[in-house]
C-alpha cells in the first residue's frame, strides 16, 4: 500500500481549472448569446476561407480577417463577464480587471499582424498577378459585412466600446469627420462599423472593375487598402491599452488629480502630501497611493477620512499612508571633538574651541606669548569663537588623532595640507581642536623665523 496523505487537496490540471472557469461563465445567461454568436462566427469564417481559396482573391482574405477579429472581440466580452464574477484574491489584490485590458491589447495586435501579412502577400502579387474569379467574391463580401455589422450592433462589448471612445481617432475617422460636415455621417463613427463599410465598398469596386475590364491588379490594391485601414484603426487602441498595462496616468485626468492634491494639502492638520502615484487599473478605474504628513496633535482617522473622501471621486482603489510630523533634529556638536571625527575621507569639520589663557606656552616653538599683543579674536579678520568651523581637506593618508606629539613636524607643513580659512593669509594663526597646538600666533612674522 502507498502512503496515505491526510488533508491533502487534489491538484487540478490547467485544463481542469479552465473548464471550471468556463462553467462559471456559462452559468450566466448573458454569456449564452455571446457563445451563440461565436459558433456562428466560426461557421461563417470557415465558409469565407473556402471562398477566398476558390476566388483566389487576397482582398476577400483581408476582409475575412475582420471576421476573425470579431471572434476575438467575442472572447474579450466573455472575459469581461468573467472578471465581474471574480473577486480579488490575496494573490491578485486589485482584482482581474487588467485581464480584459490584456485581451483588448492582444486582439488589436493580432489584427495588426494579420494586416502586415496581407501587405507582404500583396507585395508578392504585384510581381506576378494571378487571375481572380468573381463567382463568390460578391457573395462573400455581403455575408461578411452582414455578420460583422450584426455582431457589432447586437453585442454590447464593454471593453472595446470604452477603448474606441477613449483612444485617439484613427486617420480613417478623421477623414470621415471632415466629410461629415456636409454629409449625414456622424462626427465620430464607430471605428469597427466604419472599417466594415469601407472594406465592403473596396470589394464592390474590385468586383466591378474585374467584371468590366478584367483588371486583376485592383484586387491587390484593394487588399492593401483594407490592410492599411485595419492597421490604422487598431493602432490607437493598441497604444491606449498598452499604456494602461504600463500603469501610466491618463492625460485627461492629470489636471483633476492635481486639483484634488492641492485641496488635500489645505485640509486641517495636513502638513505635506508627497509620493503620490496614480495609474489606470482597468478601463475606467484608477488606483493610487499617497503619503500624508500631519501634525502631531492631529487626529489620524479624521484626516484619513477627509483625504479618502476627496480623492475617491476619481480614484476607486486608494492607499493612504499617514504619519505624524517628527520634531527630532540632529544635535549640534559642542565641546571637544572625538578622535574619530577626523577619519572622514574628504573633508574634516572641526568646531572652534574657546580661547585659552594668555600664560600658555607654545609646545611646538617654545615661544612665550606676548601679553601686550591683542587677542586674536579681537584682531581684524581673524578667527575667533564666533566664526564658522574650519574645513580641513584630507590630502594625506596618515591618520590624525588627539594626543599625538607634533613637535617634530614644522608648522609650515601643516599649513601646506590645505588648512585655510577664507579671508586669512597663510601667515595668520589658526585655531583647531588639537590640544597640543597653540591657541595664538603672531601675524607679522614669516613662518620658521623666531620672534623677538
Amino acid at each position: 500500500m502507498g502512503t496515505i496523505h491526510l488533508f491533502r487537496k487534489p491538484q487540478r490540471s490547467f485544463f481542469g481549472k479552465l473548464l471550471r472557469e468556463f462553467r462559471l461563465v456559462a452559468a450566466d445567461r448573458r454569456s449564452w448569446k455571446i457563445m451563440l454568436f461565436g459558433v456562428i462566427n466560426l461557421v461563417c469564417t470557415g465558409f469565407l476561407l473556402m471562398w477566398c481559396s476558390s476566388t483566389n482573391s487576397i482582398a476577400l482574405t483581408a476582409y475575412t480577417y475582420l471576421t476573425i477579429f470579431d471572434l476575438f472581440s467575442l472572447m474579450t466580452c466573455l472575459i469581461s463577464y468573467w472578471v465581474t464574477m471574480r473577486k480579488p484574491s490575496p494573490v491578485y489584490s486589485f482584482g482581474f480587471e487588467r485581464l480584459e485590458v490584456l485581451a483588448v491589447f492582444a486582439s488589436t495586435v493580432l489584427a495588426q499582424l494579420g494586416a502586415l501579412f496581407i501587405l507582404k502577400e500583396s507585395a508578392e502579387r504585384f510581381l506576378e498577378q494571378p487571375e481572380i474569379h468573381t463567382g463568390r467574391l460578391l457573395v462573400g463580401t455581403f455575408v461578411a459585412l452582414s455578420f460583422n455589422l450584426f455582431t457589432m450592433l447586437s453585442i454590447r462589448n464593454k471593453p472595446f466600446a470604452y477603448v474606441s471612445e477613449a483612444a485617439s481617432t484613427s486617420w480613417l475617422q478623421e477623414h470621415v469627420a471632415d466629410l461629415s460636415r456636409s454629409s449625414i455621417f456622424l462626427p465620430r463613427m464607430n471605428p469597427f462599423v466604419l472599417i466594415d463599410l469601407a472594406g465592403a465598398f473596396a470589394l464592390c469596386i474590385t468586383y466591378m472593375l474585374i467584371e468590366i475590364n478584367n483588371y486583376f491588379a485592383v484586387d491587390t490594391a484593394s487588399a492593401i487598402a483594407i490592410a492599411l485601414m485595419t492597421f490604422g484603426t487598431m493602432y490607437p487602441m493598441s497604444v491606449y491599452s498598452g499604456k494602461v498595462l504600463l500603469q501610466t496616468t491618463p492625460p485627461h485626468v492629470i489636471g483633476q488629480l492635481d486639483k484634488l492634491i492641492r485641496e488635500v494639502s489645505t485640509l486641517d492638520g495636513v502638513l505635506e502630501v508627497r509620493n503620490e502615484h496614480f495609474w489606470t487599473l482597468g478601463f475606467g478605474s484608477l488606483a493610487g497611493s499617497v503619503h500624508v504628513r500631519i501634525r502631531r496633535d492631529a487626529n489620524e482617522q479624521m484626516v484619513l477620512a477627509h483625504v479618502t473622501n476627496r480623492l475617491y471621486t476619481l480614484v476607486s482603489t486608494l492607499t493612504v499612508q499617514i504619519f505624524k510630523d517628527d520634531w527630532i533634529r540632529p544635535a549640534l556638536l559642542s565641546g571637544p571633538v572625538a578622535a574619530n571625527v577626523l577619519n572622514f575621507s574628504d573633508h574634516h569639520i572641526i568646531p572652534m574651541p574657546l580661547l585659552k589663557g594668555t600664560d600658555d606656552l607654545n609646545p611646538v616653538t617654545s615661544t612665550p606669548a606676548k601679553p601686550s599683543s591683542p587677542p586674536p579674536e579681537f584682531s581684524f579678520n581673524t578667527p575667533g569663537k564666533n566664526v564658522n568651523p574650519v574645513i580641513l581637506l584630507n590630502t594625506q593618508t596618515r591618520p590624525y588623532g588627539f594626543g599625538l606629539n607634533h613637535g617634530h613636524t614644522p608648522y609650515s607643513s601643516m599649513l601646506n595640507q590645505g588648512l585655510r580659512v577664507p579671508g586669512i593669509g597663510a601667515t595668520q594663526g589658526l585655531r583647531t581642536g588639537f590640544t597640543n597646538i597653540p591657541s595664538r600666533y603672531g601675524t607679522n612674522n614669516r613662518i620658521g623665523q623666531p620672534r623677538p
